[in-house]
């Protein structure tokens, strides 16, 4: 079982990552994962407690004071918690600005006093005890509470003993201007993180506020979650579409942006499907809804990108564990650096504990825990701008390191709009007769082959007269029609039923048809190559993918021409859904390295093979909602080329997330070691807690800017 639960006042990575611990430790708990953007934690049980929700409460409250943890609504909004930065206690009504600059206006003072004025000691004690309260007291405060709750090693006792160490050794100053700088840092920190969350905040606003519902012949105006499957709704000129349906009745213009990242407007007439969450910019729809609103697209978008940070991916979960033994360490080393030289070696010890205290203020780890999760969250935004969504960030990191990308090919690399293009009857059977048994055969798929069949058709089936359909995955379909039994499938249906037949060597999609064991002829459908096929998989090699490949239940002969028509480098035809998922088995051992293996596809019988593969990729403009729910990232329009642009996006990711990684430690490397020689002082180890922190943040902030 799986709960939800809103952190109101969750704006710290570092703060997260303990809740998260501290939750999963719980009697009853199989897994937890906190998502930082949303202020959501994710809870799964092996048992469910009656007092749950009031234990993680009392864990919320004893790592992190002031967090407000509540059950989550069953509705889909994209709100994640405000008003909680990196200190976590600050208020951003005014309060927590006002207090920065009185104290900075009392350590401008106290440093006039100390060196213009030559004030007396004492005084000059007093003024800057004055400002280190006003700016430190919290953090100190909350450092002591922690210590009674077992969480010493944390951001709060970093600087509560560099800063108290500095006013023992006479270093009152450095003492008030390190908490200054430090407090400016984490609330424009802070203000980094709640601006990246709005960002993405802003690019999800596509939930529709409210339904002009037609009913008893009046349109009310109803909430969206109200609606039911086949009810009429009215929108209007500048209004979302609130939930998918069938246009009915009126023309007009869609803005689809929000959805698929396409900027080019979308014309919706009569019997068109639409999407809630496009903009209607001029005329008047009437639509039938098909989807209530927990099911609509809308929703479902919104929840793929509230959940994403939920999967953490391997970088952010190594450097979450990093960051746990790290502090210990460093604040051990700071101790043996305070000690062992002077009572072994030589140096006053003042000197020794001052190296130390700023050997604690550069450890800070707090670079890491913030822009990494950040970076990757960026990345997720980025994705879904352009119409791709990751559910994941463990998915974007396996999209920056594919090598082998595997596609099906109808409604993937083919429109899949089929046309009959040749009957083929058998003797003593008509063309017409022919079309007829395969439109009855065909009554009730909803697949693109049987929808171009009983179009071809054009006449009205009596479906009364059909009984015992069944749907034989992967061979066809077998009806009885007023007591005939006709078979309409491929070459695999007439085999398992010992029917005699002669294969067709027509290039196309052959639906083989016989009636009462007879054999009545070949229907030849072809169906087209996307325009934007060619342009995939070129993007794909230039991108260095080292393989592109086909998998197809498709007829081979089909197979190899499409394939030769785009470039791939490898096809397989003729293969049932569980023969996809063989393939993509016996590809996934030709990987090299850390590459990584996708599969694109749109059908339902892709399921499998997108739960199988590394990275699982759905088509979801036209895909099914089962190879949506199966898969790992959702293409939400029907070019493939969408995912060149995922790959661009996860690999400029990658980068960002490295290159903090590096910069971070490699800077704080360097400092470290200047601070224990003694030739890098207290201003110096500000810089490097604050200062690359505040780098690291805004490197990060390129991901969700990218253009």
């Amino acid at each position: 079982m799986k709960k939800e639960y809103t952190l109101k006042g969750l704006d710290c990575a570092n703060c997260a990552a303990k809740i998260e611990t501290a939750v999963k430790r719980l009697e009853g708990v199989a897994d937890a994962s906190v998502t930082l953007m949303t202020a959501t934690l994710k809870v799964e049980f092996t048992d469910e407690h009656a007092d749950m929700l009031q234990r993680i409460r009392e864990t919320a409250e004893r790592l992190e004071p002031g967090i407000v943890v509540t059950e989550k609504e069953k509705r889909h909004s994209t709100g994640g918690g405000h008003g909680h930065d990196h200190d976590h206690d600050h208020d951003h009504d005014g309060n927590g600005i006002t207090a920065l600059i009185i104290g900075a206006a009392i350590f401008v003072a106290g440093m006039v006093l100390q060196y213009a004025f030559r004030i007396n000691s004492y005084v000059l004690l007093a003024v800057f005890v004055t400002g280190y309260i006003i700016l430190g007291g919290e953090i100190v405060l909350k450092a002591f509470k922690n210590i009674l709750r077992g969480q010493i090693f944390d951001e709060n006792f970093l600087m509560t003993i560099a800063t108290i160490g500095a006013f023992l050794i006479g270093d009152a100053a450095e003492a008030v201007g390190v908490m200054l700088f430090f407090q400016i840092g984490e609330y424009v920190q802070g203000l980094a993180v709640r601006r990246s969350k709005e960002s993405i905040t802003d690019l999800m606003d596509i939930r529709p506020d409210f339904a002009n519902v037609r009913r008893n012949g009046d349109v009310i105006k109803v909430s969206p979650e109200t609606v039911l499957s086949g009810d009429i709704i009215v929108v209007k000129p500048g209004e979302k579409i609130p939930l998918d349906g069938i246009v009915v009745e009126g023309e007009a213009m869609l803005d689809t942006k929000a959805l698929t990242g396409e900027s080019v407007p979308r014309k919706a007439k009569v019997s068109d499907e639409v999407l809630s969450g496009c903009i209607n910019q001029n005329g008047v729809l009437t639509i039938q809804v098909t989807k209530t609103f927990g099911q609509s697209t809308v929703a479902r978008i919104i929840d793929l990108v509230e959940n994403a940070s939920s999967n953490k991916a391997p970088t952010e979960n190594f450097m979450t564990t990093f960051s746990r033994y790290y502090t210990p360490v460093v604040v051990a080393l700071a101790a043996l650096i305070a000690v062992i030289p002077p009572l072994f070696f030589y140096g006053a010890w003042g000197d020794w504990v001052h190296r130390g205290l700023i050997f604690l203020v550069i450890s800070c780890p707090c670079a890491l825990v913030v822009s990494i999760p950040l970076g990757f969250f960026g990345g997720i935004g980025g994705a879904s701008k352009r119409g791709v969504l990751v559910k994941g960030s463990n998915y974007l990191e396996v999209l920056g390191n594919l090598e082998i990308v595997v596609f099906d090919k109808t409604g993937t690399l083919t429109k899949g709009v089929f046309k009959v293009t040749k009957l083929l009857p058998a003797d003593g059977f008509t063309g017409q007769q022919l079309l007829e048994l395969a439109a009855n055969a065909e009554a009730f798929s909803n697949h693109p082959i049987g929808l171009s069949i009983t179009k071809e058709y054009g006449k009205q089936i009596d479906k009364k007269r059909l009984t015992d359909y069944n749907e034989i995955s992967g061979h066809g379909i077998r009806v009885c029609m007023d007591e005939r039994v006709i078979l309409a499938g491929n070459h695999r249906l007439m085999n398992s039923n010992g029917i005699s037949f002669e294969e067709s060597a027509e290039i196309g999609t052959k639906v083989y048809v016989a009636v009462d064991n007879v054999y009545a002829g070949c229907v030849v459908i072809s169906d087209e190559i996307k325009e934007d096929s060619r342009a995939a998989i070129a993007a794909l090699k230039s991108r260095g993918i080292r393989k592109t490949i086909m998998l197809t239940g498709d007829d081979p002969q089909i197979a190899e021409a499409i394939s030769k028509e785009l470039a791939l480098d490898e096809v397989y035809g003729g293969l049932l859904p569980e023969g996809k998922v063989e393939k993509v088995e016996m590809l996934e051992s030709r990987k090299q390295g850390k590459g990584k293996l996708a599969f694109v596809g749109d059908g339902i019988n892709d399921a499998p093979v997108l739960a199988r593969a590394d990275v699982g990729i759905a088509m979801g403009g036209l895909g099914s909602d089962a190879a949506i729910e199966a898969a790992d990232v959702v293409l939400m329009t029907d070019e493939p080329s969408k995912l060149a642009d995922a790959i661009d996006i996860a690999r400029f990711t990658k980068r960002i997330v490295w290159q903090n990684i590096v910069f971070a430690l490699g800077i704080k490397g360097i400092f470290l070691l200047l601070g224990a020689a003694g030739v890098a002082g207290m201003w110096e180890a500000v810089f490097a807690d604050v200062g690359v922190t505040l780098l690291a943040v805004l490197n990060a902030t390129r991901v969700i800017r990218r253009k």
